[in-house]
């Protein structure tokens, strides 16, 4: 009987150890996901993103190399984290990310590498990027129209961003989803056909409300269309096609819907209207290093210190359960917005 018990007692330790090794928040959300900005710097100026005045850039030492985020990342992996997606800025104007992308891509706890871009660089790279291991992509698409895109991101380039889009579905990248953010009497009128380029291109679509970060981001807030007009503008020219994708919603925060019985799914994404933060099971490091523990929190640690104070594996991972324990419950978009206006999302990374 004593030797019974012993065994019974005994088998559940292999499931402490992972349970251990898993990073969970105060309100037992599992976090699996870590967004990683390689740069603040990026060859767009959207208004949304950035303020008018342009950003103040600061010394390069200030920010981690390749080899201190490859480590970060892998710390993060040995935790439990198996989702990582590379942002800005812009991550392509970085020197050296596709070098940086294979060392990502070699790391066996890691199943999930993606990227978001504007896409402007993209048609070069898409197919190495592929090879190295980006198995998605995440492109930021606000309008179809060539004037409309120059006033909102401030003179970029529509053309080589859609040969950008061509190339990542060219190389097999799947999904290549599009990011819209919608902004009344701006970009609107195009909801409509911003869908019909989605299906025609086989890419997933999602619609973005416009989220109160940073000043740029408090300006943009003056566009603000809430998700449920999205939805019914959406309803009315899809018709029938468009139904509630299985099980609602996607492993981010958009509520997803099917577009017929083809492989495109539409999503809307409202951080202020329906907020998603119950499930939230993210975190985002910033280009210096910094751990944001909500995108719309002033949390933040700074993990790019540790590692420069000569912390040990073991002591960085026990440094990253410390601000995980740290994370709050959901963001503040709809109380106090002018809490967050000094955070700008070029260097957040969305």
């Amino acid at each position: 009987m004593k030797a019974r018990l012993s065994f019974r007692l005994g088998r559940p330790e292999p499931l402490r150890k992972i349970a251990m090794s898993r990073l969970i928040d105060p309100f037992q959300r599992t976090i699996r996901y870590l967004r990683v900005s390689v740069t603040d710097r990026c060859n767009y100026r959207c208004f949304y993103c950035m303020p008018s005045q342009g950003m103040v850039w600061e010394e390069r030492s200030h920010f981690l190399s390749f080899e201190e985020l490859t480590r970060i990342i892998r710390l993060f992996a040995e935790l439990g984290v198996d989702k990582v997606r590379l942002t800005g800025g812009e991550p392509l104007v970085r020197r050296g990310i596709l070098d940086f992308v294979r060392q990502l891509s070699a790391l066996p706890s890691l199943r999930d590498l993606s990227m978001s871009t504007n896409a402007h660089l993209l048609a070069g790279q898409a197919e190495a990027l592929r090879a190295a291991g980006v198995q998605r992509v995440n492109i930021s698409l606000d309008s179809l129209k060539p004037e409309v895109f120059r006033r909102i991101t401030r003179n970029g380039d529509l053309e080589p961003v859609l040969a950008g889009i061509d190339a990542a579905l060219a190389a097999g990248m799947a999904p290549v989803k599009l990011n819209m953010v919608v902004m009344r009497g701006l970009n609107d009128d195009e909801i409509e056909a911003m869908f019909d380029y989605a299906v025609a291109k086989g890419a997933d679509l999602r619609y973005i409300e416009t989220m109160p970060v940073g000043e740029a981001g408090i300006d943009g807030t003056g566009h603000f269309m809430p998700a449920v007009e999205i939805l019914e503008r959406l309803k009315r020219h899809a018709g029938a096609e468009l139904v509630p994708a299985k099980g609602g919603k996607g492993a981010g925060p958009a509520r997803y819907y099917q577009v017929g019985e083809g492989p495109v799914r539409v999503g809307v994404i409202s951080a202020l209207s329906r907020h998603f933060c119950d499930d939230c099971n993210r975190v985002r490091l910033t280009a210096k290093g910094e751990l944001v523990l909500c995108l719309g929190q002033e949390d933040r640690v700074s993990l790019r210190d540790g590692l420069r104070r000569g912390l040990n594996d073991e002591e960085m991972k026990q440094l990253i359960r410390d601000a995980i324990a740290r994370k709050p419950r959901s963001h503040d978009f709809n109380t106090d917005e002018r809490r967050v206006a000094l955070r700008h999302m070029s260097s957040l990374g969305g």
